[in-house]
């Protein structure tokens, strides 16, 4: 599997004959919006930073809300959460994503405003990588995201949602989140390659991924 990060909280998700991009933005966000095709696009919540479809060629299958999937051969499983600390009375709702595939459980967890429930860890259960938002502000501050870190206790981590050049939204920058997390000497890659085989079996790791935009 190929991971790619554009910013903010949109990655492409690719294997052999299956793309998918998550949380696509438009122009608002600061960045120039993606014109690309996909097979399948994830919506974590409605904001314009967030899900901007149109601009994915190849009408591509929509998953914007709880519940669960199966698509082109790969699993799918939405959890409901919030983008605020008040039940979503200020930002409303957010979706955590699992995604199956090539045997790899990657876990996005969209805006996510509050910390998890001891439900919401059970249904996560057991990820390989995840796709954490950092930049604090309108998500957890990031000595709360690492108790959700702890508790989903993934092989990978990859930070998202953080200060860029461009992005309009007021940010923490990454450096923060790799302070806390002991990883300040992380230098960022182009993209990810990996198998499940690969994957880390002893300590978390933190891969730190360039916007590719």
């Amino acid at each position: 599997m190929h991971i790619t990060w554009y910013g903010l909280s949109c990655f492409k998700l690719q294997s052999k004959d299956l793309t998918i991009i998550t949380d696509p933005y438009g122009k608002e966000s600061g960045l120039m919006p993606l014109r690309t095709k996909a097979d399948i696009v994830f919506v974590s919540h409605n904001h314009s930073n967030h899900n901007n479809i149109d601009s994915i060629k190849n009408d591509p299958f929509v998953i914007d809300g709880p519940g669960e999937y199966e698509r082109k051969g790969i699993y799918v499983k939405g959890i409901a959460s919030f983008h605020d600390d008040k039940n979503g009375e200020e930002l409303g709702p957010n979706t955590i994503y699992i995604i199956e595939i090539e045997g790899i459980k990657v876990c996005h967890l969209g805006d996510l405003g509050h910390p998890l429930s001891s439900k919401q860890v059970e249904r996560i259960d057991k990820v390989d990588i995840l796709l954490a938002p950092v930049g604090e502000n309108t998500t957890l501050e990031v000595d709360k995201l690492m108790d959700v870190i702890n508790e989903i206790d993934p092989r990978i981590v990859i930070p998202m949602h953080y200060k860029i050049p461009k992005v309009k939204d007021k940010l923490s920058p990454v450096g923060k989140f790799l302070s806390e997390i002991a990883q300040e000497k992380t230098k960022p890659e182009p993209k990810i390659v990996i198998k499940a085989k690969d994957l880390p079996s002893d300590e978390t790791k933190v891969i730190l991924l360039e916007n590719s935009r």
